[in-house]
């Protein structure tokens, strides 16, 4: 999450504090506490997905995305979480687990599919139309999110959810990424919430109910979800980057690719692509 420079040299290494689990700083266990200041999974979210990555042009960088199951093998995730030239995808995905590397079910990558207008933010404004899916190679058991009809209006209670680092300070050596889910409750915000030109129809803007928390570095691509009318989860939005430029995560609103203004591309794309 967050977003990645332009340059080649600066990539690989953006990668790896942009996309959690970097080897090293990720190995140290998580907290109770998490996204950033948010908690560990209060429930089970069979939808949820994780997506391990390796930073293109270095190796030895290693990192997560999220996603969510939305298919029986269909994946919702980020566009730059799957940019070749941003990550390589490891291979596989892990669906429904609360531990990032253990549990759920794992499933092999067989396509991905990115939206044809994605485009990088790179040193201005936010990603656009960074949205993707990503095809298993056989279906799973898990239960699908459904994607909302239409996101609430602002001020409408939501939850996201990530295995991103739980600590934005600027010292990448002390950011610490969590074995578990975490999760943190936030709220639609306005358009003017989040800074000019950010957010849009369809591009959420996200504030936390919690003081200094939000998503950051690890959770791109993971869910913004809502209760629908039975009470149910159903995602309005996939993690995006910053709701405003050059503040630290917890210091500042999200933003969210909006999954129903995209569900119409979705449909089509799942069908094409089999």
């Amino acid at each position: 999450m967050f977003n990645l420079k332009s340059s080649r040299r600066t990539v690989a290494r953006t990668v790896a504090v942009v996309l959690a689990g970097a080897v090293g700083a990720a190995m140290m266990s998580g907290s109770a506490e998490a996204i950033v200041n948010g908690k560990e999974s209060t429930q089970r979210y069979p939808f949820m997905v994780s997506i391990p990555v390796t930073g293109a042009g270095d190796p030895t960088f290693k990192g997560v995305c999220g996603g969510s199951l939305i298919d029986s093998k269909w994946v919702l995730t980020a566009a730059h979480c799957v940019d070749p030239g941003l990550v390589t995808l490891d291979g596989t995905v892990r669906i429904g687990s609360e531990w990032k590397n253990s549990g759920g079910t794992v499933r092999s990558v067989a396509k991905t599919v990115v939206h044809p207008r994605y485009r990088n933010g790179e040193d201005a404004g936010p990603n656009r139309d960074d949205i993707a899916l990503v095809r298993l190679d056989r279906p799973v058991g898990e239960k699908p999110v459904r994607i909302a009809d239409r996101p609430g209006r602002p001020g409408t209670a939501t939850r996201i959810l990530g295995f991103g680092t739980i600590d934005d300070t600027p010292d990448l050596s002390k950011w610490v990424f969590p074995d578990r889910l975490q999760e943190l409750d936030t709220r639609r915000g306005a358009v003017s919430d989040c800074a000019p030109g950010y957010a849009s129809n369809a591009r959420l803007c996200t504030i936390s109910q919690v003081p200094k928390a939000m998503a950051c570095n690890g959770d791109s691509g993971g869910p913004q979800l809502q209760r629908d009318r039975r009470g149910r989860w159903e995602l309005i939005g996939v993690t995006s980057g910053p709701g405003v430029p050059g503040v630290r995560c917890s210091e500042g609103p999200g933003l969210y690719t909006s999954a129903p203004a995209y569900a119409d591309w979705i449909h089509k794309a799942m069908i094409r692509n089999g």
